[in-house]
């Protein structure tokens, strides 16, 4: 717990602004790189992905936030609410690339959203995660209560699951990486668990 409490000490001494500086500049470099040709021959789909795949990225780092804590005794949750932040901005992003850059109707966007699942399993997840991104702040806080703040953010269980999912079922034929995600956001979530709750899901059944 030594080395903990020494790790602690110094990211208290680190502002939690500059993940916003980081999240931002790559995602205006990851945007320009698009543009002057060096994200391949389809830049318009590989921007959408990463932007889409960051996203997936920085949810599952909030989820780890708690468990780390809770395992190693190494604290970030004075970064917890910028990393969701810039969650919910590259998926933003990500919605926006495909539905100004890619698809560029709004009756098309409309009618994908309606007719094919897997981007409506997509924006399920964006949805729930706008009154997250509206309530990360102090006032927010103070207006609704700890307990019913708390309790709303609880939604970011089903999006990052709906997220996953969308991955999965977004990738053509079998890939392991979607998978991969998905196993680390079940893990962390079970991991959220009670201790004993958490073994009572672990443990196999009686036969």
């Amino acid at each position: 717990m030594g080395v903990a409490a020494g790790i602690n000490g110094a990211l208290r001494r680190v502002p939690a602004w500059p993940v916003y500086a980081l999240g931002f500049g790559w995602m205006a470099w990851l945007f320009y790189s698009g543009i002057v040709g060096r994200l391949g021959p389809e830049p318009v789909e590989t921007l959408e992905h990463r932007y889409g795949e960051l996203a997936l990225q920085l949810l599952v780092a909030g989820l780890a936030v708690t468990p780390l804590r809770r395992f190693t005794g190494i604290s970030l949750m004075k970064f917890r609410r910028q990393i969701g932040l810039m969650a919910f901005y590259f998926l933003v992003a990500h919605v926006l690339v495909w539905a100004v850059l890619d698809v560029q109707s709004l009756g098309r966007v409309w009618a994908d959203i309606v007719e094919r699942p897997y981007i409506t399993i997509g924006m399920a997840g964006l949805l729930a995660l706008i009154p997250l991104a509206l309530t990360s702040n102090n006032l927010a806080i103070r207006k609704l209560g700890p307990l019913r703040w708390r309790r709303l953010h609880r939604l970011v269980y089903p999006a990052v699951l709906l997220g996953a999912l969308h991955y999965i079922w977004l990738v053509k034929g079998f890939e392991i990486e979607p998978l991969v995600y998905a196993g680390m956001i079940v893990g962390l979530l079970l991991l959220r668990l009670d201790p004993e709750r958490a073994r009572a899901v672990l443990r196999p059944s009686a036969s």
